[in-house]
């Protein structure tokens, strides 16, 4: 027997094999078992191109966690295919084969709202065979048209899918392109077509039946024909009219909308009838129990033929081979209930060119907590070719929110400022788009952003301003100053708009302890008042705008019911400011005569708190003065006995009457409205009971309110 030394020096003696890329491989496992004998402790063997990040990029062979080449089942897909494992046809008895297909079905819908919810799509919908290789399929019309359609869908998604989401878009060297895929509708339309025959068939009289009676069934029992037929009309139509919808909805310019809805709808209502085919599926399923069919990815409960989400690891290299858990069928069918609704509000939504009425809906869109799908399909709508719904240019739509008029000034389009307000404003649209703590995190940073080009473009105003000899306007109509210096105001307001979406995000994340709400409602109320203000100012520009427009066209009809919305908006900044202040002196006086704890702890004072909360704020100027000295100097003297108090809540409770008024016919805002005017109402009662006894426990609570707190007033 060799000796560990010798039997690897005579196994480096093997003749090396070349590759014919200048690269030569040699078998060095002997050479491996005998250096394992003579090393020691601490030390290792390396080549001359050893580095640190080769070494950190490295996959740890034989962890199973790890190491992306350890298979469990199949070594690959020929060799799973090779091994029966997802047969076609999938039996010789056509019941068990319909089953069969109707559970590949309903486990692929979880497998893709697995996908969709972030998780690779080479261990969701590819873990498929099928879905892989769908030539193998040619011969089962039903099941391959199916899987083609399948694929047509998740290059639909990943499509619009363009975010920084790399889990989602990476198709991992997957066969994901193909030509045959555009054909899936058309062979699904003709199987639709023929299980509906089938199905009349099933319901036809005995005479109707003999004209019938040459179609053949789908499978060999009778009486189950009808049932199974039904259950794959829903699939199948389910899968079309939302391949159909997604197509729709990609056109461009949001033409498809309408037709879109309509598609949207029938999706929704084939799900209901997929629902209720799951009692007849589980029926002759008697082996599992009422938990297992509730984590079942299939409506039958039986486990689906053809998927091995192991097939792939190799393709999602570098990445570890995680597991994953996927979504019950149930799960995904509320998931697909809920994305489909998302879908069908912003197909709802007015494309008119005005960012008030854009930006009010990102926010109430977001309100629903939309997923990745429904998110990009919004984005896509409202950024298309850098342009407002693929049509109006931002510089239109600013000068629009002023009541300007650009058409006659072609040189601000290509204005340098211009052309970095429409990469800002494009910037804005798909963070607002986004998830929320990634929404929040990216308004913080472009804050910054923002607030420079706000002060470059003052400059620039102010040096045009002071060259001009002449105040009137160039008889060639051309307004660029005046227009420039209207939108240099209204960038402001913008500033403060996203400032109070960064606070407001603060409250649905969960980021403010109640020992910090005095601090969050006193930077809320800066940030509120400034914003008003401007609004205000805004306001004024366009009411002596239309004016000037009135006067020299008798004709001229004012656009009244835009004037009365931001009016409306205004004063609901008003009350909102009201509230921000009376929460701020309210708390503040809590803390001063020691009936709620002040923001402190072992680690971080009340001031690097306040930084950590809105240092990006400061660093934006926002205010332009010292924020936390401003903060201590005035909430230091706040006593609940301070008459302010009572003023603050009841100017917030009279302005939320008069506003619900306005806001009669839009639910959304009128419940805001109806929220803030029950929270003044609450605190003016909790400031009272707390004035008469000292000894109450006070609380804070959002029960009528997301973003403004209640107090609530316990004994002891």
């Amino acid at each position: 027997m060799q000796s560990a030394s010798e039997e690897g020096s005579s196994s480096i003696d093997h003749e090396p094999t070349s590759c014919g890329d200048n690269s030569v491989w040699a078998h060095v496992s002997p050479l491996l078992s005998a250096a394992c004998s003579h090393l020691q402790e601490g030390e290792l063997i390396h080549g001359d191109n050893f580095n640190l990040f080769a070494a950190m990029s490295a996959l740890e062979i034989m962890d199973p966690k790890m190491d992306s080449g350890m298979v469990s089942a199949f070594y690959s897909i020929d060799e799973a295919i090779e091994s029966g494992f997802a047969p076609v046809p999938i039996s010789s008895d056509r019941t068990v084969d319909v089953q069969s297909i109707i559970d590949i079905m309903d486990h692929l819908l979880a497998c893709e709202a697995t996908w969709h919810m972030g998780h690779s799509l080479a261990q969701t919908v590819f873990s498929c065979i099928y879905v892989l290789r769908p030539e193998r399929t040619s011969s089962h019309a039903l099941l391959h048209s199916f899987c083609r359609v399948v694929r047509a869908t998740c290059r639909a998604l990943v499509s619009v899918v363009s975010d920084a989401q790399d889990l989602f878009t990476m198709t991992y060297g997957l066969p994901f392109s193909g030509d045959e895929d555009a054909k899936g509708l058309l062979l699904l339309n003709a199987v639709e077509e023929t299980i509906c025959r089938q199905l009349r068939a099933c319901k036809a009289t005995s005479s109707k039946k003999r004209v019938l009676d040459e179609l053949e069934p789908l499978q060999t029992n009778p009486q189950l024909e009808e049932r199974f037929c039904k259950a794959l009309l829903c699939r199948i139509r389910f899968r079309k009219h939302f391949l159909h919808a997604l197509n729709c909805m990609r056109r461009p310019q949001g033409r498809g909308l309408e037709l879109a809805r309509k598609h949207i709808a029938y999706c929704i209502s084939e799900l209901e009838s997929v629902q209720s085919s799951a009692e007849f599926l589980s029926s002759e399923t008697v082996e599992n129990g009422k938990n297992e069919m509730e984590e079942s990815t299939t409506g039958s409960g039986r486990h689906p033929i053809g998927f091995d989400p192991t097939l792939n690891k190799r393709l999602s290299a570098p990445t570890p081979p995680r597991a994953i858990k996927l979504l019950s069928w149930k799960k995904a069918i509320d998931y697909y209930v809920k994305l489909l609704h998302n879908l069908d509000q912003i197909c709802a939504f007015k494309l008119e060119p005005d960012l008030d009425a854009v930006l009010q809906f990102v926010v109430q869109f977001q309100k629903s907590r939309p997923d990745l799908v429904a998110r990009a399909h919004l984005q896509l709508l409202l950024v298309q070719d850098g342009k407002l719904y693929g049509r109006d240019t931002f510089l239109t739509i600013c000068a629009r929110s002023l009541a300007l008029d650009v058409t006659k000034n072609h040189g601000l389009h290509l204005n340098e400022h211009i052309l970095q307000l429409n990469q800002l404003m494009i910037n804005l649209l798909k963070i607002l788009c986004a998830n929320t703590p990634w929404q929040r995190r990216k308004l913080g940073k472009i804050l910054n952003d923002w607030s420079v080009f706000n002060v470059q473009m003052g400059i620039t105003v102010g040096h045009m301003m002071q060259q001009t000899t002449t105040p009137r306007t160039p008889k060639n109509g051309d307004k660029s100053l005046l227009i420039l210096n209207h939108i240099y105001g209204w960038l402001e307001e913008q500033i403060h708009w996203v400032a109070l979406r960064f606070l407001v995000l603060g409250f649905d994340l969960e980021l403010y302890s109640p020992s910090e709400y005095c601090m969050v409602y006193w930077y809320m109320y800066i940030i509120l008042w400034k914003l008003a203000e401007k609004a205000h100012f805004r306001v004024l520009i366009i009411v002596h705008t239309e004016e000037r427009k009135a006067k020299k066209k008798e004709d001229y009809s004012r656009d009244m019911a835009r004037e009365d919305r931001i009016s409306l908006w205004v004063l609901l900044l008003k009350c909102q400011t009201s509230l921000a202040q009376g929460l701020t002196v309210m708390i503040a006086a809590l803390r001063n005569e020691g009936m709620v704890l002040k923001s402190q702890g072992p680690f971080n004072t009340e001031n690097e708190k306040f930084v950590q909360h809105f240092g990006l704020l400061q660093k934006a100027s926002l205010p332009k003065y010292d924020a936390y000295e401003s903060f201590s100097e005035s909430t230091c003297h706040a006593r609940l006995d301070y008459l302010p108090v009572y003023e603050c809540f009841r100017d917030a409770q009279k302005m939320a009457k008069e506003i619900k008024v306005g806001y009669a016919n839009d639910p959304d805002k009128l419940a805001e409205v109806v929220g803030l005017e029950q929270v003044a109402e609450h605190n003016i009662i909790a400031v009272n009971l707390l004035c008469q006894d000292r000894s109450l426990k006070v609380s804070f609570e959002f029960i009528h309110h997301p973003h403004f707190a209640t107090a609530v007033v316990r004994r002891s």
